[in-house]
């Protein structure tokens, strides 16, 4: 039997720790392609690059070849790596190990979850994973929920149109509670502009702001893995309000 095939990418650029924990932890029953940003994409959501050219570099690792670096945006990556036939069509694509969590409305901006859309918009099951914090540096335990979820997806599949969102709480993999499936959180930031000049004294703005988290709701994506769970969102991109469809046609538009 022929193993999966797995196209690996991020958003924190092919050098990341992340991304290289993934491939390990994978590597035992996958093979393992990678195609990420040549350097850092975060919050760059969905954009992709029509009007320049994506350069692509090959990199290479204690004098092997690790992946393809490219100039452009996560969603780029796997639209090339796909449709580009820059690697073999992968079974699965995983985006991450992303460094902070991507919960509540996080998962807008995301350029690890935008990844993710982008392979399952092109119809290859998908799942974007991170872990909730900016200081730790030990991927290993996100790693082992990488390999377990991965294989899940393989044997199971995924509906048309969904990717898995998973969060894995700081700490060892061991301290993990248990694994919550999860509605995405309604937390958003109280934002500030610094404005600041420079020394031409040309104005600049500096974005800035405080996580505002929905505590409502301790099963919500954002309130569980602060509680220590490894939570998984199943997540879709059709984003028509269907509810509100037959309400808003009694408002009766006309043009004339």
């Amino acid at each position: 039997m022929s193993r999966p095939k797995i196209l690996l990418t991020n958003d924190d650029g092919i050098n990341a720790t992340g991304i290289a924990t993934l491939a390990n932890a994978l590597t035992s029953f996958a093979d393992i392609y990678i195609v990420a940003p040549l350097s850092e994409m975060s919050a760059m959501g969905h954009a992709i690059t029509i009007s320049d050219p994506l350069k692509v570099s090959e990199i290479f690792k204690d004098g092997k070849h690790f992946g393809w670096a490219i100039g452009g945006t996560p969603a780029d990556c796997v639209k090339l790596a796909i449709n580009g036939s820059l690697v073999p069509k992968p079974d699965l694509v995983i985006s991450g190990i992303n460094q902070g969590a991507n919960v509540g409305v996080d998962i807008i901006y995301s350029g690890t979850v935008s990844a993710a859309y982008e392979g399952t918009i092109l119809n290859i099951p998908s799942m974007a994973i991170s872990l909730d914090s900016f200081t730790q540096k030990d991927f290993s335990a996100a790693g082992k929920v990488a390999h377990i979820v991965a294989k899940k997806i393989l044997k199971e599949g995924l509906p048309t149109g969904t990717l898995l969102n998973v969060n894995v709480p700081a700490g060892d993999f061991d301290s993990f509670k248990s694994i919550c499936i999860s509605p995405q959180g309604s937390g958003t930031y109280s934002e500030n502009f610094d404005r600041r000049e420079d020394p031409r004294k040309r104005v600049y703005y500096w974005l800035s702001g405080t996580r505002q988290y929905e505590n409502s709701d301790p099963n919500l994506d954002e309130n569980a893995v602060r509680a220590g769970h490894v939570t998984i969102t199943p997540l879709h991109y059709e984003l028509t309000n269907k509810a509100f469809l037959t309400p808003l046609e009694s408002w009766k538009l006309k043009l004339r």
